[in-house]
C-alpha cells in the first residue's frame, strides 16, 4: 500500500502552498513569518468579528417588574 501524499493547502496569509501535516509546525501557515503576521493583525484589531447591534425594539423599554 502506498502512503498518501502530504496534503497542501494555501497559506491563509500569503496564499503560497503550505504542507498541512505534522511536519509543518506552523500549519496552516507556510512559515513562522506568515503565522506572526496573522497574529499581529488580530492583535492590532485589523481582523474583527462583527457584533450584532440590538434592534430598536430590544432594550428601548425596561423589563416589567415581577408581579407579586
Amino acid at each position: 500500500m502506498q502512503a498518501a501524499a502530504p496534503r497542501q493547502v494555501p497559506c491563509p496569509s500569503c496564499r503560497a502552498p503550505a504542507l498541512f501535516g505534522a511536519a509543518n509546525p506552523w500549519r496552516p501557515f507556510c512559515s513562522q513569518r506568515c503565522r506572526n503576521a496573522d497574529l499581529g493583525a488580530w492583535a492590532s484589531e485589523r481582523f474583527r468579528v462583527p457584533a450584532e447591534l440590538p434592534s430598536d425594539d430590544e432594550g428601548s423599554t425596561p423589563p416589567a417588574p415581577p408581579a407579586d
